[in-house]
């Protein structure tokens, strides 16, 4: 039997079928059910709730304000009703608080001096970069904090839910709440790791510069590819990528190839220059990352001293000859008040 996602139109998500859902449920005990909520019905709240679901736990009620939290909301968690923050909070024994890092505060203050949290209950955020201390004032009403965060990129659609099966959840709680926070994990499908409160901006910082750095990168490589004439920007650097990832998480700097790692300064000359002319948008991150490789390349003694300085220097050329052809432009003022 298939259960229909309600999406609109052509660009409705993928259906979620009963075989899709067995393997989510296969090898792992019946959970304890549990009352959920859900504030915050973006990319990753409403794939969590089905995800909750799937493993035998009740979705009591989500919020989302917008057309695209209230359409997730139909496909994910059919039936589910849309509720106010409020109202979802007082519903449930667990709230998933799934807003962007910068209401999180907010919002648990408001859900605390309303009355809408209570003692006794799970309050759990998905905040990266946030510990316990943004949930201090459902502590301090009795409430027991989580912070659960999963380390995974979210389309929103049904298609994220395989895609937990294994993922990393970075982990902060109490001592009385670990075991649940455990358990919430492993009814998602994911791997618990334990990060100190102290360290959740550092962990979330690292997971940032490695994921979202990794989309401009790999966005401005396709469009030096598209430059040069290649059809098939993707196809191309695919298999690239893939070795040079699988490597880089295998080996480390030991997996560094290329022009900077055997101190090719005229190929790296030659890169500045066609940039220049043809891709001028990805010079700031091409000389960002080629000081960033050199820097390694040269601790771990693979590019010596003073070859490391001629291509700073040819770096440094790179810089100073864009900032000149930059101020050259029509219209261009530069305040030297």
């Amino acid at each position: 039997m298939t259960k229909p996602l309600r999406g609109r139109g052509a660009s409705a998500p993928p259906t979620v079928t009963d075989e899709q859902d067995a393997p989510l449920r296969a090898g792992r005990e019946a959970p304890q059910r549990l009352s959920v909520g859900v504030v915050g019905a973006g990319r990753v709240g409403a794939v969590l709730a089905a995800r909750l679901r799937a493993a035998g736990h009740e979705i009591v009620a989500a919020a989302g304000e917008s057309d695209a939290s209230r359409g997730r909301i139909e496909a994910l968690l059919p039936g589910v009703p849309t509720l106010k923050p409020s109202a979802v909070a007082r519903a449930c024994d667990v709230l998933l608080l799934t807003v962007p890092d910068d209401m999180l505060r907010n919002v648990v203050t408001v859900l605390s001096a309303s009355g809408a949290l209570r003692e006794g209950q799970y309050v759990v955020h998905t905040s990266g970069r946030h510990g316990l201390a943004v949930l201090e004032p459902a502590r301090a009403i009795g409430a027991r904090p989580v912070a659960m965060h999963p380390a995974m990129t979210f389309t929103g659609t049904a298609l994220d839910l395989e895609r937990l099966e294994g993922c990393v959840f970075g982990l902060t709680a109490g001592p009385d709440e670990r075991g649940f926070a455990e358990r919430l994990v492993d009814d998602l499908g994911g791997r618990p790791i334990w990060v100190p409160e102290e360290m959740r901006t550092l962990y979330h910082a690292g997971l940032a510069h490695g994921a979202n750095h990794l989309v401009t990168l790999v966005s401005e490589a396709m469009e030096m590819l598209a430059a040069a004439g290649s059809d098939d920007p993707a196809g191309t650097l695919r298999p690239l990528l893939t070795a040079a990832l699988d490597n880089a998480l295998e080996q480390g700097d030991a997996a560094l190839t290329g022009p900077i790692v055997r101190g090719d300064v005229n190929t790296i000359r030659a890169h500045l220059a066609e940039i220049a002319g043809n891709a001028p948008q990805a010079m700031t991150s091409y000389v960002a990352l080629a000081r960033a490789t050199l820097a390694r390349a040269v601790t771990d003694g693979r590019v010596l001293p003073i070859r490391a300085l001629k291509i700073n220097e040819v770096l440094d050329t790179a810089v100073a000859d864009a900032a000149a052809d930059v101020a050259a432009e029509p219209g261009y003022h530069r305040d030297l008040s």
